[in-house]
């Protein structure tokens, strides 16, 4: 990033591969170097995730720097997985250079990312700390896994997964493989060592179905971090769901075959509900609204709808084997009804 002061000369910001700032002032006309110095310190994020460097006292003999340096920018994550910032436009200068942290990704909560850096002062010494933005994770078009940085004033700099992630597979409780946790796994080579390693991130959540052709994998129920991955029109059987989902665009596009293993109940009030176990035998349940109607082999054929009674396009037809409890019950009130259709879920009662 570039700049001029009031004695016409210009600054430019760059980053070390230990993550330290570097400092260069040159003279206006001769644009030759005059001052390029290595400064000691750490990089931190405030509330905004605005990027600031707290230079380590004392700074070099004859130089006049302030305590921090504010970095204002927009967050990118590049092909290697590096956190950058695009620096804004400073004074009336021209946009300013992208920054390239060395940053391994370490955490994936629900509502936020956190990168470890290293780095290293000039007497050797390496310390490690930790960058945390805060957001929101989605999808985007291309069914990539995003983060999306809040700023001030509503806006957000996204971070794109550019690879494709990976579906987990876990033993659900009737024995079959249910695809419960998101994986995405990256190669990452070490600028100073050129060694490679695989970086794993795993993304803790629970599958949800509220819209036709579209899944979605819930990290926080009570904030929009979700990802909801547009896919092909579900398969629906007695004892699991799925769906085909394409990550990436054209060629390149890698497919994913979802299926979840679980159990379909039927609950009074509630609707139609088919019950998935995730990790620590937690149980969590995708409910639908349907309408429900008797066939001829003494079985339930649903036509399944989202909690705004809109049809999915999506259909099960469940045996009296599969239902008990209160399907059992539900079965006898269907043979005792006029109507050829009943409507359960979605707000209405049976």
């Amino acid at each position: 990033m570039e700049s001029k002061n009031q004695n016409s000369e210009k600054v430019t910001y760059e980053i070390d591969p230990y993550n330290r700032l570097i400092i260069n002032r040159a003279g206006k006309e001769s644009g030759l170097s005059r001052f390029r110095q290595v400064l000691d310190g750490r990089f931190k994020v405030d509330e905004n995730n605005t990027i600031s460097y707290l230079i380590k006292a004392p700074t070099p003999q004859g130089m006049e720097m302030p305590y921090q340096v504010k970095l204002e920018g927009k967050w990118t994550l590049d092909k290697d997985h590096n956190l950058c910032i695009e620096l804004n436009k400073w004074g009336r200068e021209i946009l300013g250079d992208k920054l390239t942290l060395q940053a391994d990704i370490i955490g994936t909560a629900k509502n936020s990312i956190a990168f470890s850096l290293t780095t290293h002062t000039k007497d050797n010494t390496e310390s490690i700390y930790i960058l945390e933005l805060k957001g929101a994770w989605s999808a985007d078009k291309n069914n990539r896994l995003t983060f999306r940085v809040q700023k001030e004033k509503g806006c957000t700099d996204i971070l794109t997964f550019r690879g494709a992630w990976e579906i987990n597979p876990a033993t659900g409780r009737n024995g079959g493989a249910g695809n419960h946790q998101i994986i995405y796994q990256y190669e990452k080579a070490r600028l100073i060592t050129k060694k490679k390693q695989i970086n794993t991130l795993i993304f803790q959540g629970y599958w949800d179905i509220k819209d036709k052709g579209r899944i979605s994998y819930v990290l926080d129920a009570r904030s929009d971090s979700v990802f909801n991955f547009k896919a092909s029109a579900g398969i629906f059987k007695d004892k699991y769901i799925k769906y085909e989902v394409g990550i990436g665009g054209g060629k390149a596009q890698a497919m994913r075959t979802l299926t979840l293993f679980g159990k379909w109940k039927i609950k009074k009030n509630i609707g139609l509900m088919f019950e998935v176990e995730y990790e620590n035998k937690e149980i969590h349940s995708i409910t639908f609204g349907a309408e429900a109607k008797l066939t001829s082999k003494d079985s339930i054929s649903f036509e399944l709808k989202n909690e705004r009674n809109k049809n999915i396009s999506a259909q099960v037809q469940l045996s009296r084997e599969i239902l008990d409890g209160e399907g059992l019950a539900f079965l006898r009130f269907l043979k005792s009804k006029d109507e050829s259709v009943v409507t359960i879920g979605a707000g209405l009662r049976w």
